[in-house]
């Protein structure tokens, strides 16, 4: 976890990984509004332009706030295994979600709407706490000290919350019971890897005002874990 107190641009990383994302991007129009699967006896049943107009928005939305996330929000040095597995972690919702979406042909209707309200709630819990932790962190006074307030009053890992959200706001407009396979597999890495991880480092780096912040504080979702 050394990496997160390394600081660097990286620009040739972030350089590439945008390339990926846009590849992915022109991608999921295709897909959604083109001709790139017709012919496939699953995908000839019209599609639900509502759906897919609303899945093409989520992926314009979530690219640009990838965007804001990588050039304002991260600091840190990116290697480059990460760069490589970002675009393989984020073709699971900006393409997989439009592939699993292409054969509905469910009418879009009150699913749909729980749907687009997960997913700006997660979007908005996301970016704010990053952007709560960052203007906390610029300001000189607090240097070397635990962010607790905002959103992270609430939840130890805000962000990833947020996260688990909007996925499950994609997973609700595709209206495909393999869908739930994103998100369900995203807790588990949150919980179970990356959270573990990130927590080991927040101790080393804040020791007892991490401990005392843990006890007082749910791990991933506000009140429950």
């Amino acid at each position: 976890m050394d990496l997160y107190g390394q600081k660097s641009p990286s620009w040739t990383q972030k350089s590439w990984i945008v390339s990926a994302e846009l590849a992915l991007l022109a991608a999921s129009y295709l897909v959604l509004f083109g001709s790139l699967l017709r012919g496939v006896r699953a995908f000839d049943d019209s599609p639900s332009l509502s759906r897919n107009a609303t899945l093409f928005a989520f992926n314009l939305v979530v690219f640009a706030r990838f965007l804001l996330t990588l050039f304002v929000f991260v600091e840190r040095r990116i290697p480059w295994q990460e760069a490589f597995s970002i675009p393989v972690a984020f073709a699971m919702y900006l393409g997989g979600f439009p592939l699993l979406a292409r054969p509905s042909s469910v009418p879009f209707g009150a699913v749909e709407v729980v749907g687009i309200v997960l997913f700006v709630v997660g979007s908005f819990v996301n970016t704010y706490a990053e952007h709560q932790r960052r203007r906390f962190k610029r300001r000189r006074e607090n240097e070397g000290k635990l962010y607790t307030g905002g959103l992270f009053s609430l939840s130890m890992h805000p962000n990833y919350f947020g996260d688990l959200l909007w996925v499950c706001g994609y997973a609700c407009v595709t209206r495909n019971a393999f869908a739930w396979a994103v998100p369900a597999v995203l807790f588990c890495f949150f919980y179970f890897y990356n959270v573990p991880k990130l927590d080991q480092h927040l101790q080393q780096h804040y020791g007892a005002a991490f401990v005392a912040y843990r006890r007082r504080t749910s791990r991933l979702i506000p009140f429950l874990l």
